[in-house]
């Protein structure tokens, strides 16, 4: 079965970067584009960053754009999030998504962004 895992979470000062990493099974992760979302508290999900199959198309939300950046590595199944210069407005669970027939979520890793 389809089964996505984040991790790479923490607490951060601002200014400061994570990266995040999302580990794909159970589809054929080469073919397909991949998504990153993110949920504040008490907020609407949002989505952040798109990477089609390849990798060599990249989008990126206005709040994000220039600070973040989403790649993937197709042999080890992964899809990554880049994140610097870092804001307390990046807070947020953040959840890699695919969809294979339907929307598939890993379980999120929280990123906390304070001083």
């Amino acid at each position: 079965q389809v089964q996505l895992v984040e991790s790479g979470g923490g607490l951060v000062q601002p200014g400061g970067s994570l990266r995040l990493s999302c580990a794909a099974s159970g589809f054929a992760f080469s073919r397909y584009g991949m998504q990153w979302y993110r949920q504040a508290p008490g907020k609407e999900q949002e989505w952040v960053a798109s990477i089609t199959s390849s990798g060599t198309i990249s989008n990126y939300a206005d709040s994000v754009k220039g600070r973040f950046t989403i790649s993937r590595d197709n042999a080890k199944s992964t899809v990554y999030l880049q994140m610097n210069s870092l804001k307390p407005d990046d807070t947020a669970v953040y959840y890699c998504s695919a969809v294979v027939v339907r929307s598939y979520w890993g379980q999120g890793t929280q990123v906390t962004v304070s001083s």
